[in-house]
């Protein structure tokens, strides 16, 4: 059971509003902030944390509300504030959904999930007569880990699809420079957003998924796991083996795709650079219109700007820019982008997947013009398409799903004339590059197949070898 709720709310919840929802544990409990003052946390006699109530966040991207929650939005900008409960008070999780629900009784719109919120008072002990006070814990401690070891933070989530929101990516930030792994548990039914996929798919976090066969397993390689040392770790027989859930491999192919570009572009270092134009050059290239918004969390809550965007880039430098993009509702399609300085200049590393139904041939003729466009107008170093038999909607399932075959591999022009053009227009392969660009710095488009065939990445991978062998031309 969810211990999150979420009010969807089509005015701004004011200090009024947030007061009459933190009256929902009556006057005994206490009010306190963090975050400096981004999250304010209903606590307990002594301090334990039961609910913390985000800063409400204006979402001004359609689609945000049905793409994480299932829930269909109504028309027009929406302000999103989520109430997190603790898991260690059974009584919290009420709590949360009278939080949320007061906001909806005063400003309209909806909660998720629609039964959770409630306008009743909910009673600081339990109904055996314990108190919560009984476990005290810090008062700057936030209901958000729900388990932490030495070793392992634990975070129990259970909503249609796990997405890496402010709180979750706050965390990990947190793991990361503690050197804990940070580890999500969810049931079933639950997938994971594709941005959320990507920052769990690295050592050593891991995502754990409940199975009433096995236990757990590792939602991304269908490891069977057990809880051993503080940790989710994979169970071995005595001769060290692993096995794979049966829940994880039982599920065929789908007839869904997803059409995959990653690329780097670099510019040299321009105080009227605008960044994200590559970005928007590929978008339209592959589904006729820009991207709908962007931001630096799930939900994606900004319209598109580059000039925005380019803004809080130069905010962050030096350090990295980690940011997301999301397409409009009709064309599912979603983006990472990291903005980095290099001695170069400043770079962008992007990955666009967008997804096809059934009856959606994806657009692979596009991807050579996209390459030409990259290479012509914004510094394109290297791109790489694939495509893959997956979900439409972008996310992520508890099963096997095939990895991504190549389309095609593009190396831009500062590499081939490093490499050498003879060298690099001639590899040991049946393989016969296109020229992109001016005949005097040309970059090589090599297509590697129409994505049906694994044997792809052999090819890829002798190409690479053969690319990485720099001779004289």
């Amino acid at each position: 059971m969810t211990k999150d709720v979420i009010a969807l709310t089509p005015k701004m919840p004011d200090t009024w509003a947030l007061l009459a929802g933190l009256y929902a544990g009556g006057p005994d409990l206490d009010v306190t902030t963090a975050h400096d003052g981004a999250v304010i946390q209903l606590c307990a006699p002594g301090g334990r944390p039961l609910v913390s109530v985000e800063a409400p966040l204006l979402v001004q991207v359609p689609g945000e509300a049905e793409r994480l929650l299932g829930v269909r939005e109504a028309e027009g900008p929406y302000w999103w504030t989520e109430a997190r409960a603790s898991t260690a008070v059974p009584e919290a999780e009420r709590l949360a959904g009278s939080v949320a629900g007061r906001l909806t009784a005063l400003l309209g719109g909806t909660t998720w999930p629609a039964a959770a919120g409630t306008t009743d008072i909910v009673p600081t002990s339990g109904e055996d007569g314990q108190d919560f006070t009984a476990r005290p814990t810090s008062g700057d401690a936030q209901p958000a880990v729900d388990v932490l070891t030495d070793t392992t933070a634990v975070v129990l989530a259970d909503r249609p699809v796990v997405a890496l929101t402010a709180w979750l990516s706050d965390i990990l930030r947190t793991t990361t420079r503690s050197g804990h792994a940070l580890q999500i548990v969810t049931p079933p039914h639950a997938r994971l957003s594709l941005p959320l996929r990507t920052v769990l798919a690295g050592a050593p976090n891991r995502w754990v998924v409940q199975d009433p066969g096995c236990g757990y397993y590792d939602g991304l390689s269908g490891a069977v796991l057990r809880w051993q040392d503080g940790t989710f770790a994979p169970a071995r027989s005595e001769t060290g083996e692993s096995s794979v859930a049966d829940a994880f491999s039982g599920t065929g192919p789908g007839v869904e795709r997803q059409l995959i570009v990653a690329f780097r572009t670099l510019h040299e270092p321009d105080a009227n650079l605008v960044l994200g134009r590559a970005l928007d050059t590929a978008w339209t290239a592959l589904t006729g219109a820009s991207p709908a918004g962007w931001g630096t969390a799930e939900p994606i809550n900004l319209p598109w700007s580059v000039r925005q965007l380019t803004g809080l880039a130069r905010d962050r430098a030096p350090e990295p820019t980690h940011l997301l993009a999301v397409g409009h509702p009709d064309r599912p399609a979603l983006a990472t982008l990291r903005v980095t300085r290099t001695r170069s200049g400043v770079a962008e590393d992007i990955t666009l997947a967008v997804g096809y139904g059934p009856d959606e041939p994806p657009p692979i003729e596009a991807v050579q013009p996209l390459a030409e466009a990259l290479v012509a107008g914004h510094g394109l170093t290297a791109m790489l398409a694939t495509l893959r038999r997956a979900r439409r909607d972008l996310t992520v399932p508890g099963h096997f799903e095939a990895p991504p075959i190549p389309l095609s591999f593009t190396l831009g022009a500062t590499d081939v004339r490093d490499i050498g053009l003879t060298h690099a227009r001639r590899p040991p392969l049946d393989l016969h590059p296109v020229q992109l660009g001016p005949a005097a710095r040309p970059a090589l488009h090599y297509p590697l197949g129409d994505g049906s065939d694994a044997q792809a990445w052999t090819v890829f991978q002798r190409l690479t070898t053969h690319l990485g062998a720099v001779q004289e031309g």
